[in-house]
């Protein structure tokens, strides 16, 4: 677990890191807690690195020769 939040940190997870709190800060501001739900959404993306990938979210299509 430790080696899944040090390591393989680039540019998108950061991005990430820096939307969530974002959405958190704004949450707090406003009174508005509707946004502290994205917020977690988009820090449980940067912490465990998950979403799209570089090729985006779609299924790899693969041709079998039948």
């Amino acid at each position: 677990m430790k080696r899944l939040l040090t390591t393989n940190w680039h540019f998108m997870r950061y991005f990430r890191l820096a939307i969530a709190l974002f959405l958190f800060y704004t949450a707090y501001e406003r009174c508005e807690w509707f946004f502290a739900a994205f917020g977690v959404f988009f820090m449980l993306q940067a912490i465990f690195n998950m979403g799209c990938g570089p090729q985006g979210c779609n299924v790899p299509t693969k041709k079998n020769d039948v």
